[in-house]
């Protein structure tokens, strides 16, 4: 396998040497699911990018504190770079920025969630028991951060996750496209961080909910086997 990741944020100086960075994130919990091979990192809001794409056999478009539609000109070239790689039919996976952003090149509407900030413990249904690596199931729990989220199923994608709170939690097209709203990477202490950040903004009752949900565990490492299966084309 070799995996380019598209790191589209930086993480905050006191959190920054425990855990690196996202794509650092990605590369550990990828391992654990059994990833072998190359994994190189570019931080796209310091404009880095490899010379080609073409050597690689998937591209994972990580999670970001800024909107999917915004007019930064970081975000805006990003935008370009994945209008490309749709028309390339380049395998790739999207993760709540990149999962919005990839939407968004597919002309979906995306835009601030109508029930506000999605965070901590969040239930999923998985509405494909047969995907690879699924094992049967028919729901998942994740750990999100999100204001933002996708509003409708991108025309020629699949439904593969969702929850009243976000309809779209999930959406593919077999073989080229896997792109999820929530967080497969985060640990309870990176989440509890997050939430102790925004504590104000959510108020104290959404806050001790939200940081309560985190002991009931989540189901990152096996939703990251299926990232893995599909990267393989398994």
């Amino acid at each position: 396998m070799k995996l380019c990741i598209l790191e589209n944020d930086t993480l905050d100086p006191a959190v920054e040497a425990t855990y690196t960075g996202y794509g650092s994130m990605f590369k550990r919990l990828l391992q654990q699911a059994g990833a072998t091979g190359e994994f190189e990192i570019f931080n796209t809001t310091r404009g880095e990018y490899p010379a080609s794409f073409d050597h690689y056999d998937a591209i994972l478009l990580t999670g970001s504190k800024a909107d999917s539609f915004s007019q930064e000109p970081w975000v805006l070239a990003l935008k370009d770079k994945v209008m490309g790689l749709l028309k390339e039919k380049k395998k790739l996976i999207g993760v709540c920025f990149g999962h919005q952003l990839i939407a968004l090149c597919l002309g979906a509407k995306v835009g601030r969630a109508p029930n506000g900030w999605g965070a901590g413990r969040m239930q999923y249904e998985w509405t494909v028991p047969d995907f690879s690596q699924a094992n049967g199931r028919t729901e998942v729990a994740l750990l999100a951060s999100h204001q933002d989220q996708v509003f409708e199923l991108p025309q020629g994608t699949q439904l593969l996750a969702t929850s009243t709170f976000c309809p779209v939690a999930a959406f593919g097209v077999e073989g080229q496209l896997f792109c999820i709203q929530p967080h497969p990477e985060f640990v309870e202490d990176y989440s509890a961080y997050i939430l102790n950040k925004r504590r104000a903004l959510f108020g104290e009752e959404k806050y001790h909910a939200f940081t309560k949900s985190l002991s009931q565990g989540h189901d990152g490492l096996a939703v990251a086997r299926m990232m893995v299966a599909f990267i393989n084309g398994k």
